[in-house]
């Protein structure tokens, strides 16, 4: 044989060991790799939505009913404010009732002019129209909106007229209130014998804190002692300041 093919034959029997070497190490490898594959798989569509099915279940929808508050019954010059539990929701007159939507439950419902307010308690639900209506309160309790002054009594003595004067102040500031309070009055004319008329007139004042009432009394003198008749007292001009 000769030299060039046995080197030949050498060389080919050293690639064939060196394949059979290495093949344990690649089984190794790609046992490896396959155990690796075998991850668990998470389906985020399926989190989005069940996410999304418990937001919608938590919400909830608040159900109201119908209010109506008036004060249609009187003739009533100012406009008042309501409150729904304490929190100021508008405002209301003798022509124009306020109309809301409550939640349901119970609630105080008030109507206030200055410093004085009168309240009562309601009770709201789903599908039912309530109406409160607060005109016989208001005409027992808040008689005046603005600033006034009225005659209470009177009483003659002699040739004099005694007049009660009553000031009342339901704003919310201290005021100087006074009026002239006039009296119409008849007599004889001592020297002619005729009959005349004629008017006594005098002034009173007082300082009236806010939301009070004053009184004062306040005289009369007629012009003659002899009185045929006299009307009752009046008041004839009102200055606040």
């Amino acid at each position: 044989m000769k030299p060039i093919v046995v080197f030949a034959l050498f060389i080919a029997a050293g690639f064939i060991l060196a394949a059979g070497c290495e093949a344990p190490a690649n089984n190794e490898t790609l046992n490896a790799t396959t155990a690796a594959t075998f991850a668990p798989v998470t389906n985020t569509s399926d989190i989005s939505l069940n996410k999304t099915i418990n937001a919608t279940v938590s919400i909830t929808s608040e159900l109201k009913g119908s209010l109506k508050v008036s004060i249609s019954g009187i003739s009533y010059p100012a406009n008042l404010s309501v409150l729904l539990d304490n929190e100021n929701v508008g405002t209301v007159n003798s022509t124009r009732p306020l109309y809301l939507m409550v939640s349901e439950g119970n609630h105080t419902v008030m109507v206030c002019d200055s410093l004085v307010c009168i309240q009562e308690d309601v009770t709201t639900r789903f599908g039912k129209y309530v109406t409160v209506d607060f005109s016989q309160q208001l005409q027992k309790d808040v008689e005046f909106p603005d600033p006034t002054a009225r005659i209470l009594e009177y009483y003659k003595n002699g040739n004099v007229i005694s007049v009660k004067v009553e000031f009342i102040n339901p704003s919310t500031k201290d005021l100087l209130m006074s009026v002239v309070v006039s009296c119409r009055y008849s007599y004889i004319d001592e020297k002619t014998l005729i009959k005349r008329e004629d008017y006594s007139i005098g002034m009173i004042g007082q300082n009236v804190k806010a939301g009070q009432r004053s009184t004062g009394w306040l005289d009369l003198y007629f012009a003659s002692a002899s009185i045929l008749s006299y009307d009752s007292p009046v008041i004839k001009e009102l200055d606040i300041k």
